[in-house]
């Protein structure tokens, strides 16, 4: 059974269990079949708002350590191929980050729905993978956008000392997730026409995702003001952070990487097998997302561009994914000089326990000092001017951010909208979250992802 729309939250729970997977795999039976219960809920997480998952958003606080087990783990995935890979990958960035930092936002594709109602050519599939990120424009009307964003600030009056967000003084990105013009917006044809097309470029062979079928997932939205400084969000890579070690599932979507030698050019980041069962939140945290989301995005509801708080992104992934995977096991040889150079970057680091950038129920981070090779301060590109009703999608592996300071003279405003196709795994958390609506309470997890 192929599902119209994505709002699976009407879906009575016996429709529910009846939606089927590629090959007609009934979702209850197969659901039972990985010893999982379709009648037991998943632990509801802690309550927070976006800076309980980013430490750049909360400098003051104390860093954690990490444990001694991690430098075991260090030696566990080691192998002494990894140096050629290192080498290698090295090599690569110092060509790369020039390239990207003389083309900047020409890199990032912009298509129109006529695109996609035809069928994405050749050329835009190619586009769209070598940018890993995408604009669409044309699925909604701006006046319905716009709309949108008018009925969402009207609930906001009416319920003024009620609404939570971040920051709490001067709210930018708001703790609402099942407002009316949401859920609109998440069950527009358009934006589940869009969805379709983006998650066609993945691809499956375990038989446990239907990539043709978009489902609802509750997510925040954004209202940023002129001249906020305080949603200064860092580059950083969403669904989890120590886990891509960690866990052995997710640590697996990387394997061509951690294989050594050249075997890192083989990654393939479109593979959805090996990440429908990856643990992306083995700490539980408050905000840390836990479902398998190909693509990130958001759409606008109000007219933004560079320099105006908008999303920031490094158009680079399989280089970059192999870069932040392979980093904690190397340093440099003199932490004083400036050399980004292989030979005096190839110190193995594998007594320590510290992974870069990462955390235990934080995403994974990275700035100048613990990723230097990727020169942030130059590839980090902002998204071109995009008007009400647009659409942007970013690879969930993708390295984005969001500009420190809003110098605009409007609001930059969005809501986040991924596309996520209906898996095992997204099918126990489409059940709980539909529980929780029903009961009033927030989605089970309330995801970290507010980029942009």
């Amino acid at each position: 059974m192929r599902l119209t729309h994505s709002l699976l939250i009407m879906l009575t729970p016996l429709r529910f269990l009846q939606l089927r997977l590629p090959g007609g795999r009934n979702l209850c039976r197969a659901m039972a079949s990985a010893s999982t219960s379709p009648d037991v809920p998943r632990r509801q997480k802690g309550e927070g708002d976006i800076s309980a998952v980013f430490t750049s958003l909360r400098p003051s606080d104390p860093q954690n350590a990490f444990p001694p087990r991690f430098s075991q783990l260090k030696r566990a995935i080691w192998n002494e191929g990894l140096i050629q890979s290192w080498k290698e990958v090295l090599e690569e960035l110092e060509m790369e980050t020039e390239r990207i930092a003389e083309r900047g936002e020409a890199m990032i594709p912009k298509l129109t729905m006529d695109s996609i109602r035809t069928g994405l050519s050749s050329d835009e599939i190619s586009r769209i993978r070598a940018a890993r990120c995408v604009i669409f424009k044309g699925a909604i009307s701006q006046e319905e956008a716009i709309a949108w964003k008018h009925d969402i600030q009207k609930y906001v009056a009416a319920n003024a000392g009620q609404v939570k967000g971040f920051p709490a003084d001067n709210i930018q990105v708001f703790e609402l997730y099942n407002t009316v013009s949401q859920m609109r917006a998440r069950t527009h044809p358009g934006v589940l026409e869009t969805q379709r097309a983006l998650l066609s470029l993945w691809h499956d062979h375990s038989g446990e995702v239907s990539l043709d079928t978009p489902i609802s997932y509750f997510d925040r939205l954004r209202i940023r003001f002129p001249g906020d400084a305080k949603f200064a969000l860092g580059p950083h890579v969403d669904a989890g952070s120590i886990e891509r070690w960690e866990d052995n599932a997710y640590r697996s979507c990387f394997s061509r990487i951690l294989e050594g030698g050249s075997a890192w050019k083989q990654h393939d980041p479109y593979d959805a097998a090996p990440r429908i069962h990856a643990k992306q939140d083995l700490y539980n945290a408050p905000n840390q997302c836990s479902i398998f989301r190909p693509w990130q995005g958001w759409t606008s509801i109000s007219s933004t561009g560079p320099g105006e708080g908008t999303l920031r992104v490094l158009p680079m992934l399989s280089l970059a994914t192999a870069y932040w995977m392979l980093r904690p096991f190397f340093r440099a040889r003199d932490p004083a000089s400036a050399s980004l150079k292989w030979e005096d970057w190839n110190e193995l680091d594998l007594d320590r326990t510290g992974f870069a950038g990462s955390g235990m129920g934080t995403g994974l981070e990275l700035n100048d000092t613990t990723h230097p090779h990727l020169r942030l301060e130059k590839t980090m590109v902002s998204m071109p001017r995009v008007e009400p009703g647009d659409q942007v999608y970013w690879h969930c592996d993708m390295i984005h951010a969001v500009e420190g300071y809003h110098g605009g003279k409007g609001d930059s405003s969005v809501m986040y909208i991924p596309a996520v196709p209906l898996t095992l795994d997204n099918a126990e958390y489409l059940r709980d979250q539909r529980s929780n609506f029903l009961a009033g309470l927030p989605a089970p997890c309330v995801v970290p992802f507010i980029i942009a």
